[in-house]
């Protein structure tokens, strides 16, 4: 059984169809579905999705809302989200962090929020998921000066020693769509080198779809129906059977979100 740790089931993209990717999913042997909206404005829909699902939710602001041509989040945000977590208890917060690859990153104000929401993982002992895209030593000096309790690396792509501070820090590392492209050298190496007790699998649905969807950067709708078809790639990757490699992330998942 399969789970997959970062997924947005509450985007609009499924808006018409959620129902049956739930139970496609259900059906292709995906256990659990970790969901992680990144706006305050989209934790109702989340909520609703969680309690309608049974997902694993996180509640968190995501970069790309704090700055970049769609940013509109408030300073003030920081309070609903804290007051969100301390009535829904999440497992998680989440989807959280940095991002200085989108135009007009706004690195000050990015690194504010990410730091205040670090702040909400620690004072609830709750772990966190991750968005490091080119900001991973960045993500590392913020993690270092605040303490929380694990969590993910979503679409891990650093570099193999920043790897291995995220493993020394208790982070799980996060693989899915790009990592079934041949030509995803780098990520591969990563996928194959990475302790498999912090390795877990993800399909970012809608985003970051897989190779048997098409070329890299396709724009194709990306789903958690998708996630053994993902897995058995990245397992072979790994060079491991299917079913060990489902176990070993799905165990992973588990300890990081403290799940009997």
């Amino acid at each position: 059984m399969w789970i997959d740790s970062h997924c947005h089931l509450d985007s609009p993209e499924f808006d018409i169809d959620r129902d049956e990717v739930v139970a496609l999913s259900r059906a292709a042997g995906v256990e659990a579905i970790i969901n992680l909206p990144g706006h305050v404005n989209h934790f109702e829909q989340a909520r609703t999705t969680r309690d309608r699902y049974g997902c694993l939710t996180g509640f968190g602001i995501h970069p790309m809302w704090v700055a970049g041509p769609c940013a509109d989040s408030k300073r003030e945000d920081i309070a609903t989200l804290r007051a969100w977590v301390e009535r829904e208890k999440p497992e998680l917060i989440g989807e959280i962090g940095l991002d200085f690859f989108i135009p007009d990153f706004n690195q000050e104000e990015q690194e504010w929020f990410f730091s205040e929401q670090l702040k909400i993982a620690r004072d609830f002992d709750l772990p966190v998921s991750l968005h490091v895209r080119r900001s991973q030593d960045h993500i590392l000096k913020h993690l270092r000066r605040i303490k929380v309790r694990g969590g993910f690396a979503h679409a891990f792509n650093g570099s193999a020693q920043q790897a291995a501070e995220f493993v020394k820090l208790g982070l799980c590392l996060g693989f899915g769509g790009t990592a079934t492209f041949p030509q995803a050298q780098r990520v591969r190496r990563l996928l194959r080198d990475v302790p498999i007790e912090n390795v877990v699998v993800e399909t970012d649905a809608p985003d970051i779809p897989p190779s048997f969807l098409g070329t890299m950067g396709s724009t194709a709708r990306n789903s958690p129906t998708f996630l053994p078809q993902i897995g058995e790639i990245l397992a072979h990757v790994r060079g491991m059977s299917t079913n060990s490699f489902a176990a070993a992330t799905s165990t992973n998942v588990r300890r990081v979100l403290t799940l009997g």
